[in-house]
Formats: C-alpha cells, sequence, structure tokens
C-alpha cells in the first residue's frame, strides 16, 4: 500500500484508537534500517537536487508530536545525507517578546521554503493552537480565529506554489514514559531534559484532544495530515521517508532543460 494511503488521515481521527506501536511498512526495525538505506535516502537526495535545480517550487514538511515523539531524530535521520543547499530545517521554540508583539503567523512565514527549496518546521504554527489551548491562555473565540487564519495561510502557501506534507508522530503514553526515564538515566542525555515534559505529561488527555481537534481543523488536499505510528523509532523514519519521497514523485519533478548554445562549447 501507498504510504500517502496508509498514513492518511480520515474524518476527525481519533488518537487513543490508533496503535502507536504498529509497523505497517516492514517487519520489524531491522528491517526498517535496511530498506531506509537501500534506496529512500538516495531517492530524497535526488528528488531534492531536481527541484533545487528546477529552482520554481517548494516543499513544507511539517512535524508535530507530543514531547519525546522523535522530532529532532526524524530531521537528523531523514536529511542527514541529502545537500544542505536546499534545505533549511527550522525549529520553533517559545516565542520571544519581538515574536509575541506581532501576529502568531508572523515568525513562521518568515520561514517558508524559498523556490527550490524543503523547509521542515520541527514543531510549527501548529504549536499556537496547542500549548495555548491546553493552559487556557487564550479562549474559545481566539482559537477558532487561528485555526481560521491557519487555513488561509496554508492555501495561500500551496497557492504559491508549495507542496506542504503534515505528519503527526504518534507515540502511545508508556513509549513517552520510557524515553523521558532514558534521559534522567543517562548523563549524557540530561541536556535533552527539561522538566516542563513532566508538567505536560500530566495534560496528556488535553494534549491528546488539542492535537485531534488541530488535525481535524486544518486537513486539506493542499495541506493533508499523515498520523505516522512512531513508537519504533526506525519505522518511524521510513514511514517519513516513504511520505515524503512518495509526495515529491508525484510533483514529476525534472532537470531543467539543456542549453543548446552549449552543444558545441569546448573547454581549452
Amino acid at each position: 500500500m501507498k504510504a500517502c494511503k496508509l498514513f492518511r488521515v480520515v474524518d476527525r481521527p481519533e488518537l487513543a484508537d490508533k496503535d502507536a506501536a504498529l509497523t505497517p511498512l516492514c517487519s520489524g526495525d531491522e528491517h526498517a534500517d535496511r530498506q531506509f538505506g537501500k534506496g529512500l535516502h538516495r531517492e530524497i537526495a535526488v528528488l531534492q537536487e531536481m527541484l533545487y535545480a528546477e529552482h520554481r517550487r517548494k516543499v513544507l514538511l511539517v512535524l508535530q508530536g507530543v514531547d519525546c515523539a522523535g522530532k529532532d531524530g526524524t530531521v537528523h535521520r531523514l536529511f542527514r545525507k541529502i545537500n544542505p543547499m536546499g534545505l533549511r530545517p527550522v525549529r520553533f521554540d517559545v516565542p520571544t517578546a519581538a515574536e509575541t508583539a506581532r501576529d502568531f503567523l508572523w515568525r513562521v512565514h518568515l520561514q517558508v521554503p524559498r523556490q527550490g527549496e524543503i523547509a521542515v518546521f520541527n514543531r510549527s504554527h501548529y504549536e499556537d493552537v496547542l500549548h495555548p489551548v491546553v493552559h487556557d491562555l487564550i479562549d474559545g473565540r481566539e482559537t477558532d480565529r487561528r485555526y481560521a487564519q491557519i487555513r488561509d495561510f496554508e492555501r495561500m502557501l500551496a497557492e504559491s506554489g508549495t507542496t506542504i506534507v503534515k505528519v503527526f508522530l504518534h507515540i502511545s503514553k508508556d513509549e513517552q514514559r520510557r524515553r523521558l526515564q532514558d534521559r534522567i538515566d543517562d548523563v549524557e542525555k540530561h541536556w535533552k531534559f527539561d522538566p516542563d515534559d513532566l508538567k505536560n505529561r500530566r495534560k496528556w488527555s488535553a494534549y491528546q484532544a488539542a492535537y485531534e481537534r488541530a488535525i481535524a481543523e486544518t486537513d486539506a488536499p493542499h495541506a493533508p495530515w499523515y498520523i505516522v505510528p512512531a513508537d519504533s523509532k526506525p519505522h518511524r523514519d521510513i514511514a517519513v521517508a516513504a511520505l515524503l519521497a512518495e509526495t515529491m514523485r508525484g510533483m514529476n519533478l525534472a532537470y531543467p532543460p539543456g542549453d543548446p548554445k552549449l552543444a558545441k562549447l569546448r573547454v581549452k
């Protein structure tokens, strides 16, 4: 089955009904590793080079997920063999004073991909309808307004030549506990640990509900959402790689036509 069809959101998602431990693309973690190294890296690299050479369209990959879902790991694994000239990873942290003084999409619009570029959002504009909602920082009217603005924003990007792929990395509560504990137990991973992760974990159900609504409110043919089971790190990586490769394959990318004037040119 095609990855885009397999992970595509259908109707309103119920995350509690989706098994985060599934590995539908392969028989196990070792198989996923082999498949990933076999050809997906190379295919994405070639497609990215075509996109860069064409210098006309853009790709935006949005990665969302609860703490420890593997957003950083996915970016590292997916793009470590790709030419950095046409790739730009962007991480959205807590807004600065300068950013909060403007509309919530201002800092996001500054980072959208340029022509010929793949931009990867590690977290994104969706943070502004997740954290503020869960922690009661905005009311229902403001939440509805932000959803409408996100839909308009993504439609504008699509109409301007941006292919959008939005991925929710779905891990279970038990897997998050294991990953958080691993960061606490391993001295070399203490730098990854944020005490706020434990506070957010206590609001697990509220965050799941917020993600479900965010996905349902903003899923669209031009800005589709995919839910990837992410308890298995190798499977998570191959699934996101397959989604990106399949999407870019569908763009019918090609190198620009040759210049006839160069046919008889000889370098002396």
